[in-house]
């Protein structure tokens, strides 16, 4: 859920995917995840990420064939009564499934997330609680800085 960029048009959709391919696009989610956060409040996850071809479209960490992935990541909440912790996530890489695959490897998969979590993680929400809350990036027309902020339904 969250926010979706489109261009009104065909020449500010160009310019809006060139933004997006030279990672001139700042990207904020905010995530639910299983469990009590245990690691660093504040970080980076650096893991390679490839194609699980036998289970396609998932994605795996991998060591040995997978592309370099980063994710910055911020804890904002740990509610202990229901061993949740809200994440603040930031993509500087854009693979498919990342956040996903990396709050996975963290072994905190995120909840309602039936691809990847746990049928305890999933049976926590009725849907996927990753949300799209925030984008910055220049205007593709006039340069401007642009910056919505849409705050999670959850």
């Amino acid at each position: 859920s969250g926010i979706v960029v489109m261009g009104r048009g065909a020449k500010a959709q160009r310019e809006l995917s060139i933004l997006f391919q030279e990672r001139r696009v700042r990207k904020r989610y905010q995530a639910l995840v299983d469990g009590h956060w245990t690691a660093a409040a504040a970080g980076e996850i650096d893991l390679p990420i490839s194609g699980d071809w036998p289970n396609r479209p998932k994605q795996k960490v991998d060591h040995a064939l997978g592309r370099p992935s980063l994710t910055r990541y911020r804890v904002l909440d740990i509610d202990a009564a229901r061993a949740v912790s809200r994440i603040e996530l930031e993509p500087i890489t854009g693979r498919s499934h990342q956040l996903r695959v990396h709050m996975e490897a963290m072994g905190h998969p995120i909840l309602g997330d039936d691809f990847y979590g746990t049928p305890a993680s999933c049976a926590k929400a009725e849907r996927l609680t990753l949300h799209a809350c925030q984008i910055e990036l220049d205007h593709p027309e006039t340069g401007a800085p642009l910056r919505v902020d849409c705050p999670p339904p959850f």
